[in-house]
């Protein structure tokens, strides 16, 4: 388990925990109850992050920005005297890195929230998969004799025909 992890939840560290006792049954299900409001609550908190459009616009803007400033300044660098074109080049290649880095930035953002969303989806999964046999519907029957469980087929056999 990560650092991270032991400290949003309040787990003892891992050296702390080879020296305790395992918890019981009835601790565990409490813990467990714990953990899932808290990412209940963590679930309710994610919907309202609203501004992740507007930051994709944004660094489109600044790469869309910087892309025409490089352009620019290597027009005029094909213009001007010798001796000053190499000052605006390298200045025209720092835009043009200024626009990459914000296109990497956005490709970023969108793969940690696909991260980010693969993540909570398998926690979803181990949860299901780990839930509580109480949770788990059982079914109702009773005990029947061979000749007993007989007569009732024939009985619902017979209904059915009329």
């Amino acid at each position: 388990m990560t650092k991270k992890l032991e400290e949003l939840f309040d787990f003892p560290r891992n050296e702390e925990s080879n020296n305790q006792e395992k918890l019981s049954v009835e601790e565990t299900k409490q813990a467990l109850v714990e953990i899932d409001i808290t990412l209940d609550k963590i679930d309710a908190a994610l919907p309202a992050i609203t501004d992740l459009a507007t930051s994709d616009r944004e660094l489109d803007e600044i790469a869309n920005l910087a892309k025409e400033s490089f352009q620019d300044l290597s027009d005029l660098g094909m213009q001007v005297d010798s001796r000053y074109s190499a000052e605006l080049f390298a200045v025209a290649s720092t835009m043009l890195g200024h626009a990459l880095t914000a296109k990497t930035a956005k490709l970023n953002k969108k793969l940690k929230m696909v991260d980010l969303q693969l993540k909570k989806l398998k926690m979803d999964q181990d949860a299901a998969r780990n839930a509580p046999e109480s949770a788990m519907e059982t079914a109702h029957g009773q005990v029947l004799s061979r000749n007993d469980l007989l007569e009732r087929l024939i009985a619902t056999g017979a209904q059915k025909t009329k």
